[in-house]
This record gives structure tokens, C-alpha cells and sequence, in this order.
């Protein structure tokens, strides 16, 4: 998928197999295995990545964000979107759309 082609909201984020996670006093340090790069996160890019981890789905971790931090719905949305496209870009998560549920 290219970057700002799809609404991250609607999306599911996939870790990528090789990138390993180490929090250190509440910010983070991401280790790409295959690229050998470290990344650095801040306290609020920490939480976004727990939330990628456990929740999967990018407008759910848009929800906790919201529900978590005094801040401003559309500004939330687009540092969110615009960090989950730097993501992406690093090759750290894939972005895909979630499964359908059928029933």
C-alpha cells in the first residue's frame, strides 16, 4: 500500500516480525532487525505503538488516544495518521484492511 492511500482510520496494523520493542521509562526504543535502525519514541509515540500492539485496529487506538489525552479530535487524527504513515514508511507496522467478520 502507498502512504496517504487509504484512511489509516479504517485500517488494521501489523508489527512487523522483525522489530523489536524496548520501553525505557516510559518512551521507546524500536530495533528493525533487517535494517539494523533504532527508533526512538517519545511518551506519546510509546502509547500509540502499546495501543498498534494490542489493539490492532487504527480507529481504535485512535479512540483510546482520545479517550486518554486532553486533545483536539482533528488534531489527534492527524498527528495519528500522519505518525502511523511514518510507521509504514520504515517498514515498522504494514497496514491492511481488518478482515470482515462474518456470522
Amino acid at each position: 500500500m502507498t502512504p496517504g492511500s487509504e484512511d489509516p482510520a479504517a485500517l488494521e496494523a501489523r508489527i512487523a516480525p522483525d522489530v523489536l520493542f524496548r520501553e525505557l521509562v516510559g518512551e521507546a526504543v524500536l530495533l528493525d532487525l533487517k535494517t539494523q535502525r533504532y527508533y526512538g519514541l517519545d511518551t506519546i509515540g510509546t502509547r500509540i505503538w502499546q495501543l498498534l500492539s494490542e489493539q490492532k485496529r487504527t480507529d481504535a487506538v485512535y479512540e483510546a488516544m482520545l479517550a486518554e489525552f486532553e486533545v483536539d479530535d482533528t488534531q489527534l487524527r492527524q498527528d495519528l495518521d500522519a505518525f502511523i504513515h511514518e510507521l509504514e514508511d520504515a517498514g515498522l507496522i504494514e497496514l491492511q484492511r481488518p478482515e470482515p467478520v462474518t456470522g
